[in-house]
């Protein structure tokens, strides 16, 4: 009896150490930044877990600025942004050297809520500058009709949607903007907050997406994604070649296709009003900012382990959600980078 009771006591102490070992192992990572790409950061993460049962990262989608906020503060292990930092941002990050991994590539698209209105519009970048500064406001204003020939566009008044918070949308959309108009770039300019002239402000691309939609006249900017998740027409943009487009896949691909034969040694790139004659005017790469010294080894490691698994395995998730895969060249790149990490 005394030998069968100190084997179920040895049996019992030994699944509290096995238990008390797995929970130990267990490594808790937290992320927070842009809404941009949150669709497939979300898919990504809960694949990564099923694939790494012991490492959970918890991703906090309160755009770009919240992400740089939140890793120069140091309460996020890492951050994610549509806008690369500056020089003065990544000086404010003493206690480490703050690497750019792009993750996929997308496009931001202007949305519109125009009753009577069934064809895809066509903006030039003036025309989008001049609605969004308020210079037109109305719907059947001459400068829309003029690109848009045979729309009947009603005498609507003309409501401006913008992100109510620092946003890498905001930053792409601005960027675009103060590239093709002298008047934006000098009386508002680019940057995740600016100061809008009029309209009305909401939180995140799924915000700006509502607000739009249920708004009657409104006008917006979102990631192409959010625009196809809510079955929101979205327009065409004119290039730098002069040719109209819609965002896509390859439009988007064609954008990157200069910046990724030239990419700079630290990934900090613009890529909108990108020459070719498809490529898409407003896209963008989006990124991860990881510290590239990360004292806790689990972490470490797990974060080491991701960011191999999202420029292989990951890269197939992009494209069924509206998100263009990097290119080979950038990937081969990046993989070289994750050995700066230690």
């Amino acid at each position: 009896m005394k030998t069968r009771r100190t084997f179920l006591f040895g049996s019992v102490i030994a699944g509290f150490l096995a238990l008390g070992a797995s929970a130990y192992a267990m490594v808790q990572i937290n992320a927070a930044g842009a809404t941009f790409p949150a669709a497939i950061y979300q898919k990504w993460f809960e694949k990564f877990k099923t694939a790494h049962p012991d490492d959970q990262i918890n991703y906090q989608a309160i755009g770009s600025g919240g992400g740089v906020r939140q890793l120069t503060e140091g309460t996020v292990d890492f951050g994610a942004s549509d806008f690369p930092l500056t020089d003065e941002q990544i000086a404010k990050i003493t206690k480490y050297h703050v690497l750019h991994f792009p993750t996929v590539m997308g496009g931001v698209v202007p949305t519109y809520n125009v009753e009577g209105v069934s064809t895809d519009l066509k903006f030039t970048g003036q025309l989008l500058a001049d609605i969004f500064s308020a210079k037109i406001s109305k719907w059947n204003d001459a400068e829309i009709a003029k690109v848009n020939p045979g729309v009947k566009l009603p005498s609507t008044d003309i409501v401006v949607v913008h992100r109510s918070e620092g946003s890498g949308t905001t930053f792409v959309f601005t960027d675009f903007l103060s590239t093709v108009s002298p008047d934006w770039k000098n009386k508002i300019g680019k940057g995740p907050t600016v100061s809008w002239p009029s309209g009305l402000g909401a939180k995140g691309n799924e915000g700006v997406a509502g607000q739009v939609k249920q708004t009657p006249g409104a006008i917006g900017y979102v990631e192409l994604f959010y625009a196809i998740q809510n079955k929101m027409p979205f327009g065409a943009v004119q290039n730098q070649a002069g040719k109209f487009l819609k965002a896509s896949l390859e439009s988007v691909t064609e954008a990157a296709a200069g910046a990724a034969k030239s990419m700079p040694a630290d990934f900090r790139v613009s890529i909108v009003n990108a020459p070719g004659a498809n490529a898409y005017p407003l896209s963008t790469f989006t990124w991860l900012l990881i510290p590239d010294s990360i004292p806790d080894a689990g972490k470490k490691k797990a974060i080491v382990e991701f960011l191999h698994w999202m420029l292989t395995t990951g890269q197939n998730d992009a494209a069924p959600l509206s998100y263009a895969p990097l290119p080979k060249s950038v990937i081969a790149k990046e993989e070289a980078q994750i050995a700066k990490i230690h």
